[in-house]
């Protein structure tokens, strides 16, 4: 049975129209459905724990609907993406709570926008319509000549996200074509490094953490010049951090389009990694957590190809030949305790990703069948092995370090 997927793109279109009224009307009926649902919500407890239950029948959200139509002067159906959003919003909310990450402080919607509903909206002739006030107000946006119609041919239109002056266009188009081929990244702070048929795969990020330290040093000048010049700090470092952003974002932009050509019909498996549960009592280490772009990188990556999310627990310290437990020797290279296999730690994550992937549970079997063969073609020989039916460590000539391993690096990754 072959797996369908669906890919989704987004791309912005400016305007120029007025609907600051419209927007801040819909922002306070987005924050009224998130009053009325969470004043409803039932605590019951659990193991010491208060634990929310957010009603979602239909009797709720009719009368919900009945009390938020009252006082609104817009198309009906703009109430309804208010519901779906609040619940959106809430349902996030509860996952984040139940996992620690969250209070039992209520959402409050601070940013101006509308989600458009396919219903709310008509695309025709290659412009986009959307209705505001029905027989008064409509907003058109002309698609015909866009930049970006080619690389959406083929594709449906989907949700609408209005701003004050853009609009945001989504665009999905379903595949049965699975991947064949995967490749596994194991996300760390000056490299992301993958392991697939090809080899041991390894793209630098020194040039992203430079640029992090280099905007820290700048953000740490100007507060000091906060205490004799406010006015002049606070526009510098509006100025700087937005340059910071966009540089930051242009660079993993740069990135992620370069990873998605060169592996183009391989299934990306990432590391689903979250900060909050990695910041402890050393600042040094919490600065370093911060400034990692892991989350970003995913999420441009997941409508440029196929993404998977896997569990990171213990992938660096299970050993991938027998299974046994990993223990740092010098620098980067880890020793498994049970079978003796020395290797780079980032390759180690990375093939027990690669494995988790396949389904493959570590063991000798796999190993020699499935990685051993991927590590010769590449000419990377762990310490541990049977040396006396393997090819040479470099068969090139060049000498690398056994216990580090070989790899294919990808350079000059942004332009």
């Amino acid at each position: 049975m072959q797996r369908s997927s669906c890919r989704i793109v987004s791309y912005k279109v400016k305007h120029g129209y007025d609907i600051s009224e419209f927007l801040c009307g819909y922002r306070y009926l987005l924050q009224r459905a998130i009053d009325i649902i969470w004043d409803s919500i039932e605590w019951k407890k659990k193991r010491n724990r208060l634990i929310p239950i957010i009603p979602k029948s239909k009797e709720f959200k009719r009368t919900l609907r009945d009390q938020l139509l009252k006082d609104w002067n817009y198309a009906s159906h703009y109430v309804d993406s208010a519901i779906k959003t609040a619940y959106s919003i809430l349902n996030s909310w509860r996952r984040n709570y139940i996992k620690g990450e969250r209070g039992r402080y209520k959402p409050v919607v601070k940013r101006k926008f509308a989600r458009v509903k396919e219903t709310l909206y008509r695309f025709r002739d290659g412009k986009i319509i959307i209705t505001i006030k029905p027989r008064q107000l409509y907003l058109e946006f002309n698609l015909s000549e866009a930049w970006f119609r080619k690389r959406v041919k083929g594709c449906n239109l989907g949700e609408l996200i209005l701003k004050e002056d853009e609009l945001i266009i989504t665009f999905r188009k379903l595949s049965h074509t699975p991947s064949k081929k995967k490749i596994a990244w194991d996300l760390n702070l000056l490299s992301i490094d993958g392991f697939c048929d090809k080899g041991w795969i390894r793209v630098d990020l020194k040039p992203l953490y430079t640029l992090h330290i280099t905007y820290e040093n700048k953000r740490r000048k100007i507060q000091r010049l906060s205490k004799t010049k406010p006015k002049t700090a606070k526009r510098l470092m509006q100025k700087y951090s937005q340059r910071y952003r966009n540089r930051v974002k242009d660079f993993l932009h740069k990135l992620t389009t370069m990873l998605a050509k060169e592996f183009k019909d391989y299934e990306h498996g990432f590391e689903n990694l979250e900060k909050q549960g990695m910041f402890g009592r050393c600042k040094i280490h919490n600065r370093v957590v911060s400034k990692q772009n892991w989350k970003q990188t995913i999420a441009l990556m997941s409508y440029k190809t196929n993404v998977r999310l896997l569990n990171p627990r213990n992938s660096t310290k299970t050993c991938p030949r027998c299974g046994g437990k990993m223990k740092h020797r010098r620098g980067q290279v880890l020793e498994c305790e049970r079978c003796g296999l020395k290797i780079n730690r980032q390759l180690n994550a990375s093939i027990n990703l690669y494995l988790r992937m396949w389904g493959f549970p570590p063991s000798m079997k796999v190993w020699l069948e499935l990685i051993e063969p991927i590590l010769r073609r590449s000419g990377v020989t762990p310490k541990g092995d049977e040396t006396d039916d393997l090819l040479p460590m470099n068969p090139e000539g060049v000498e690398v370090d056994v216990s580090q391993g070989g790899h294919m690096a990808i350079k000059d990754h942004v332009c």
